[in-house]
Protein backbone atom coordinates (compact mmCIF):
# COMPACT_ATOMS: atom_id res chain seq x y z
CA UNK A 1 0.00 0.00 0.00
CA UNK A 2 2.70 2.62 0.79
CA UNK A 3 4.99 1.67 -2.47
CA UNK A 4 1.42 2.47 -4.55
CA UNK A 5 1.12 5.74 -2.76
CA UNK A 6 4.84 6.82 -3.56
CA UNK A 7 4.55 5.64 -7.02
CA UNK A 8 1.20 7.72 -7.40
CA UNK A 9 3.03 10.66 -5.84
CA UNK A 10 6.03 10.64 -8.01
CA UNK A 11 4.60 11.97 -11.17
CA UNK A 12 3.34 14.85 -8.92
CA UNK A 13 6.82 15.80 -7.75
CA UNK A 14 8.81 15.13 -11.35
CA UNK A 15 5.77 17.84 -12.66
CA UNK A 16 6.71 20.24 -9.55
CA UNK A 17 10.24 19.65 -10.56
CA UNK A 18 9.74 21.13 -13.92
CA UNK A 19 8.24 24.11 -12.68
CA UNK A 20 10.47 26.26 -11.05
CA UNK A 21 8.20 28.85 -10.50
CA UNK A 22 6.64 26.33 -7.57
CA UNK A 23 9.77 25.99 -6.43
CA UNK A 24 10.19 29.70 -5.94
CA UNK A 25 7.21 30.87 -5.24
CA UNK A 26 7.89 30.78 -1.57
CA UNK A 27 10.89 33.24 -2.04
CA UNK A 28 8.97 35.66 -4.15
CA UNK A 29 6.57 36.12 -1.73
CA UNK A 30 9.26 36.72 1.57
CA UNK A 31 11.03 39.30 -1.21
CA UNK A 32 7.67 41.00 -2.29
CA UNK A 33 6.48 41.21 1.45
CA UNK A 34 9.68 41.75 3.11
CA UNK A 35 11.74 43.81 0.43
CA UNK A 36 9.32 45.52 -2.16
CA UNK A 37 6.59 46.42 -0.70
CA UNK A 38 8.77 48.40 2.07
CA UNK A 39 10.33 50.18 -0.81
CA UNK A 40 7.14 51.04 -2.53
CA UNK A 41 5.77 52.47 0.60
CA UNK A 42 8.86 54.61 1.62
CA UNK A 43 8.51 56.30 -1.98
CA UNK A 44 5.13 56.68 -1.22
CA UNK A 45 5.27 58.15 1.89
CA UNK A 46 8.04 60.63 0.29
CA UNK A 47 5.55 62.46 -1.67
CA UNK A 48 3.73 63.26 1.41
CA UNK A 49 4.04 65.43 4.31
CA UNK A 50 3.20 62.66 6.96
CA UNK A 51 4.51 62.84 10.45
CA UNK A 52 4.79 60.41 13.12
CA UNK A 53 1.69 61.14 15.86
CA UNK A 54 -0.38 62.70 13.12
CA UNK A 55 -2.81 60.78 11.35
CA UNK A 56 -3.66 63.36 8.32
CA UNK A 57 -1.62 63.98 5.72
CA UNK A 58 -1.30 64.95 1.61
CA UNK A 59 0.10 63.98 -1.03
CA UNK A 60 2.76 66.47 -2.37
CA UNK A 61 6.48 67.77 -3.13
CA UNK A 62 6.83 69.83 0.02
CA UNK A 63 9.37 66.30 1.48
CA UNK A 64 11.96 67.04 -1.45
CA UNK A 65 11.29 70.64 -1.53
CA UNK A 66 12.61 71.17 2.01
CA UNK A 67 15.55 68.31 1.34
CA UNK A 68 16.85 70.43 -1.19
CA UNK A 69 16.62 73.58 0.56
CA UNK A 70 17.88 72.05 3.41
CA UNK A 71 20.97 74.89 4.08
CA UNK A 72 22.67 71.24 5.93
CA UNK A 73 22.02 69.33 2.71
CA UNK A 74 24.79 70.25 0.41
CA UNK A 75 27.07 69.08 3.57
CA UNK A 76 25.72 66.43 4.00
CA UNK A 77 26.23 64.97 0.31
CA UNK A 78 29.54 66.37 0.56
CA UNK A 79 30.57 65.02 3.71
CA UNK A 80 28.81 61.54 1.76
CA UNK A 81 30.97 61.77 -1.09
CA UNK A 82 34.56 62.31 1.13
CA UNK A 83 33.47 59.60 3.30
CA UNK A 84 32.96 57.50 0.39
CA UNK A 85 36.19 58.60 -2.20
CA UNK A 86 38.60 57.87 0.02
CA UNK A 87 37.00 54.87 2.05
CA UNK A 88 36.87 53.29 -1.34
CA UNK A 89 40.22 54.48 -3.07
CA UNK A 90 42.27 52.92 0.61
CA UNK A 91 39.95 50.03 0.68
CA UNK A 92 41.34 49.23 -2.88
CA UNK A 93 44.33 49.59 -2.03
CA UNK A 94 44.99 47.88 0.86
CA UNK A 95 43.07 45.21 -0.58
CA UNK A 96 45.11 44.67 -3.68
CA UNK A 97 48.30 44.81 -1.20
CA UNK A 98 47.15 42.56 1.79
CA UNK A 99 46.00 39.99 -1.31
CA UNK A 100 49.22 40.85 -3.39
CA UNK A 101 51.00 39.55 0.30
CA UNK A 102 49.70 36.35 0.59
CA UNK A 103 49.36 35.75 -3.21
CA UNK A 104 53.33 36.10 -2.99
CA UNK A 105 53.57 34.22 0.36
CA UNK A 106 51.60 31.46 -0.69
CA UNK A 107 54.35 31.08 -4.16
CA UNK A 108 57.35 31.52 -2.00
CA UNK A 109 55.22 28.70 0.65
CA UNK A 110 55.84 30.89 3.65
CA UNK A 111 54.38 30.26 6.87
CA UNK A 112 51.46 32.60 7.91
CA UNK A 113 50.11 32.69 4.80
CA UNK A 114 46.63 31.41 5.90
CA UNK A 115 47.13 33.13 9.44
CA UNK A 116 47.30 36.62 7.97
CA UNK A 117 44.22 35.68 5.56
CA UNK A 118 42.19 34.43 8.53
CA UNK A 119 43.01 37.72 10.32
CA UNK A 120 41.83 39.81 7.69
CA UNK A 121 38.44 38.71 7.10
CA UNK A 122 37.45 38.87 10.76
CA UNK A 123 36.59 42.22 10.36
CA UNK A 124 33.99 40.84 7.95
CA UNK A 125 32.37 38.91 10.63
CA UNK A 126 31.78 41.51 13.12
CA UNK A 127 28.73 43.98 13.28
CA UNK A 128 29.19 47.17 12.04
CA UNK A 129 27.65 48.28 15.04
CA UNK A 130 30.50 46.56 17.10
CA UNK A 131 33.05 48.21 14.78
CA UNK A 132 31.77 51.35 15.31
CA UNK A 133 32.31 50.22 19.71
CA UNK A 134 35.14 48.97 18.88
CA UNK A 135 36.57 51.84 17.11
CA UNK A 136 35.22 54.19 20.00
CA UNK A 137 37.02 52.86 22.58
CA UNK A 138 39.91 53.20 20.35
CA UNK A 139 39.72 56.53 19.90
CA UNK A 140 37.77 58.14 22.90
CA UNK A 141 39.40 60.85 24.40
CA UNK A 142 38.63 59.83 27.96
CA UNK A 143 41.87 57.78 30.23
CA UNK A 144 40.13 54.95 29.03
CA UNK A 145 40.57 56.03 24.85
CA UNK A 146 43.34 52.78 23.71
CA UNK A 147 45.29 55.22 21.34
CA UNK A 148 45.21 58.14 23.80
CA UNK A 149 46.48 56.39 26.87
CA UNK A 150 49.98 55.04 24.50
CA UNK A 151 49.78 59.24 22.75
CA UNK A 152 50.59 60.04 26.37
CA UNK A 153 52.97 57.74 27.56
CA UNK A 154 55.07 59.76 24.65
CA UNK A 155 53.92 63.21 26.34
CA UNK A 156 51.08 63.39 23.08
CA UNK A 157 47.24 64.08 23.54
CA UNK A 158 44.67 63.37 24.37
CA UNK A 159 44.16 63.47 20.44
CA UNK A 160 40.40 64.80 20.00
CA UNK A 161 39.71 61.69 17.58
CA UNK A 162 35.32 62.08 17.37
CA UNK A 163 35.00 65.80 18.98
CA UNK A 164 36.90 67.48 16.51
CA UNK A 165 35.04 68.29 12.74
CA UNK A 166 37.96 67.73 10.79
CA UNK A 167 39.34 64.95 12.87
CA UNK A 168 36.09 63.24 13.84
CA UNK A 169 35.35 62.65 9.56
CA UNK A 170 39.03 61.14 9.07
CA UNK A 171 38.65 58.72 12.44
CA UNK A 172 35.40 57.54 10.58
CA UNK A 173 36.89 56.92 6.97
CA UNK A 174 39.74 54.82 8.75
CA UNK A 175 37.41 52.69 10.48
CA UNK A 176 35.52 52.31 7.83
CA UNK A 177 38.75 51.36 5.69
CA UNK A 178 39.42 48.62 7.80
CA UNK A 179 35.97 47.38 7.72
CA UNK A 180 36.46 47.04 3.97
CA UNK A 181 39.42 46.25 3.51
CA UNK A 182 38.78 42.35 4.04
CA UNK A 183 36.07 41.78 1.04
CA UNK A 184 38.54 43.32 -1.35
CA UNK A 185 41.38 41.64 -0.32
CA UNK A 186 39.28 38.57 -0.86
CA UNK A 187 37.86 39.46 -4.41
CA UNK A 188 41.29 40.60 -5.65
CA UNK A 189 43.12 37.64 -4.03
CA UNK A 190 40.56 36.12 -6.42
CA UNK A 191 41.65 37.76 -9.24
CA UNK A 192 45.63 37.14 -9.07
CA UNK A 193 44.83 33.62 -8.99
CA UNK A 194 43.50 33.89 -12.02
CA UNK A 195 46.97 35.44 -13.82
CA UNK A 196 48.78 32.20 -15.60
CA UNK A 197 51.95 31.55 -14.27
CA UNK A 198 53.30 31.58 -18.18
CA UNK A 199 52.66 35.08 -18.60
CA UNK A 200 55.01 36.35 -15.59
CA UNK A 201 57.53 33.61 -16.45
CA UNK A 202 57.96 35.13 -19.55
CA UNK A 203 58.37 38.75 -17.66
CA UNK A 204 60.88 37.51 -15.94
CA UNK A 205 62.67 36.00 -18.87
CA UNK A 206 62.46 39.32 -20.73
CA UNK A 207 64.28 40.59 -17.19
CA UNK A 208 60.83 42.55 -16.21
CA UNK A 209 61.50 43.40 -12.08
CA UNK A 210 58.89 43.51 -9.62
CA UNK A 211 57.50 46.68 -9.86
CA UNK A 212 57.13 46.46 -13.61
CA UNK A 213 55.47 43.33 -13.51
CA UNK A 214 53.07 45.11 -11.29
CA UNK A 215 52.06 48.16 -12.78
CA UNK A 216 52.52 46.47 -16.53
CA UNK A 217 50.88 42.99 -16.25
CA UNK A 218 49.57 41.58 -12.24
CA UNK A 219 46.85 45.43 -12.48
CA UNK A 220 46.16 44.99 -15.80
CA UNK A 221 45.60 41.82 -15.84
CA UNK A 222 43.09 42.04 -12.61
CA UNK A 223 41.73 45.41 -14.22
CA UNK A 224 38.25 44.01 -14.54
CA UNK A 225 38.73 42.94 -10.93
CA UNK A 226 39.51 45.85 -9.60
CA UNK A 227 36.75 48.40 -11.36
CA UNK A 228 34.01 45.53 -10.00
CA UNK A 229 35.41 45.57 -6.49
CA UNK A 230 35.38 49.09 -6.60
CA UNK A 231 31.83 49.62 -7.91
CA UNK A 232 30.64 46.83 -4.93
CA UNK A 233 33.18 49.20 -2.25
CA UNK A 234 31.18 52.27 -3.57
CA UNK A 235 27.53 50.89 -2.93
CA UNK A 236 28.41 49.63 0.09
CA UNK A 237 30.48 52.55 1.83
CA UNK A 238 27.31 54.58 0.17
CA UNK A 239 24.93 53.05 2.21
CA UNK A 240 27.00 52.87 5.43
CA UNK A 241 24.85 54.00 8.64
CA UNK A 242 25.99 51.34 11.67
CA UNK A 243 29.35 51.91 12.00
CA UNK A 244 28.80 56.07 12.07
CA UNK A 245 25.69 55.72 14.22
CA UNK A 246 27.95 54.16 16.90
CA UNK A 247 31.37 55.71 16.17
CA UNK A 248 30.07 59.44 16.06
CA UNK A 249 26.07 59.30 15.34
CA UNK A 250 26.68 61.57 12.78
CA UNK A 251 28.44 63.91 15.39
CA UNK A 252 30.17 66.59 15.89
CA UNK A 253 28.09 69.15 14.59
CA UNK A 254 27.21 67.05 11.66
CA UNK A 255 30.95 66.92 10.69
CA UNK A 256 30.30 63.07 9.82
CA UNK A 257 26.57 62.88 8.62
CA UNK A 258 26.19 60.64 5.77
CA UNK A 259 22.87 60.62 4.08
CA UNK A 260 22.11 57.29 5.11
CA UNK A 261 21.99 58.96 8.91
CA UNK A 262 20.58 61.60 8.06
CA UNK A 263 17.22 59.71 6.50
CA UNK A 264 17.42 57.69 9.95
CA UNK A 265 17.71 60.95 12.44
CA UNK A 266 14.67 62.83 10.04
CA UNK A 267 12.36 59.45 10.58
CA UNK A 268 13.07 58.74 14.39
CA UNK A 269 14.46 61.35 16.17
CA UNK A 270 12.41 64.44 13.94
CA UNK A 271 9.44 62.23 13.52
CA UNK A 272 9.35 63.59 9.88
CA UNK A 273 8.37 60.60 8.25
CA UNK A 274 8.11 62.69 4.97
CA UNK A 275 11.43 63.81 4.63
CA UNK A 276 13.20 61.16 6.04
CA UNK A 277 11.52 58.64 2.99
CA UNK A 278 12.41 61.55 0.44
CA UNK A 279 16.34 61.03 1.64
CA UNK A 280 15.77 57.46 1.65
CA UNK A 281 14.11 57.98 -2.04
CA UNK A 282 17.86 59.70 -2.84
CA UNK A 283 19.64 57.37 -1.70
CA UNK A 284 17.51 54.27 -2.89
CA UNK A 285 17.70 56.55 -7.00
CA UNK A 286 21.34 56.69 -6.53
CA UNK A 287 21.74 52.93 -5.59
CA UNK A 288 19.59 52.10 -8.95
CA UNK A 289 22.02 53.90 -10.82
CA UNK A 290 25.07 52.23 -9.21
CA UNK A 291 23.62 48.84 -9.72
CA UNK A 292 23.09 49.28 -13.17
CA UNK A 293 26.96 50.35 -14.06
CA UNK A 294 27.65 47.19 -12.01
CA UNK A 295 25.67 44.66 -13.85
CA UNK A 296 27.02 46.47 -16.85
CA UNK A 297 30.34 46.04 -16.02
CA UNK A 298 29.73 42.43 -14.92
CA UNK A 299 28.72 41.40 -18.30
CA UNK A 300 31.70 43.04 -20.40
CA UNK A 301 33.82 41.31 -17.74
CA UNK A 302 31.91 37.65 -18.50
CA UNK A 303 32.11 38.83 -22.59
Amino acid sequence: MTLTKQKNQLPVFKKMSTQPWSLLAPLLIVLLGLFLYPIIEVIRYSFTNLRFGRIEYAYTLHSFKSVFTDRNFLDMVRITFTFVIFSVTFQLINGFIVAFAIYIGEKLKLKGSVFVRTSVIISMAIPGIIIGVIWRMMLDESPTGILNYYLSLFGFGPVRFLTDPKIALISVIIANIWRGTANNMILLYAGLKTIPESILEAADVDGAGSFRKVFSIIIPSISPVLMICGLLSIIGTFNTFDMIMSLTGGGPAGATEVLALSSYKEIFVNYSLGKGSAIAAIILLINIIMAMIYFNMNKKVEV
